[in-house]
């Protein structure tokens, strides 16, 4: 049986190094990123700061475990770049993670394997510069309640402690919680078992 995991390792700010192969100058960037629009803004930024550069190559993974990943080796020979870059984001376990290297050319080719070795330090070295962070993968939901009932359900809000996104007092109460995953149904079984509480669908 799989273990199920509710974390996940990704970075905590953008972090950058350089180092150069043969006179081929490589300069890499670790940016966290969350959702494919923000991949694309943040490729622009440094397409458009590095618009002198030979190759502007990228990898990213997103989503708790990755599942979202793609490989760009801008007019490298294929699979050179952005598939190293991508494995070193495998080998450090992290995700919601973009990585662009830069390469300004030297005048010396490198050939397949020098070009992979390249790409998988640049992206190596950028990945130790970087903090790497430990974050929960949290639910939210909805629990609507009548009033009477209030201070029964905050109890068991305090003593579990999730983050409260949204309340409305009324006759009905409504509350939105956020939780880490492997706490929400145990929070929610607690919740269910005051009288009048149920899940908003």
């Amino acid at each position: 049986m799989i273990e199920e995991k509710d974390t996940y390792q990704t970075i905590k700010a953008i972090a950058d190094s350089t180092f150069t192969e043969k006179k081929s100058k490589f300069i890499s960037f670790a940016i966290p990123v969350l959702t494919q629009d923000e991949v694309k803004e943040q490729l622009i930024l440094y397409q458009k700061k590095y618009y002198d550069a030979r190759h502007v190559c990228y990898a990213y993974r997103l989503g708790y475990v990755g599942e979202d990943f793609r490989a760009n080796d801008n007019g490298e020979p294929s699979g050179t770049a952005g598939k190293p870059i991508l494995g070193q984001m495998k080998s450090f376990d992290v995700t919601n993670i973009l990585i662009v290297v830069i390469r300004y050319f030297g005048g010396i080719k490198l050939g397949t394997g020098g070009l992979i070795s390249a790409y998988r330090e640049a992206a190596k070295d950028v990945l130790n510069e970087a903090e790497i962070i430990t974050k929960t993968i949290d639910e939210s939901f909805t629990i609507v309640f009548e009033y009477p009932f209030l201070s029964e359900i905050m109890r068991i809000v305090k003593d579990d402690g999730p983050e409260i996104l949204e309340q409305k007092y009324d006759n009905d109460c409504e509350i939105t919680l956020r939780i880490r995953k492997l706490k929400v149904q145990v929070l929610k079984e607690k919740l269910l078992k005051v009288e009048t509480a149920h899940m908003k669908e």
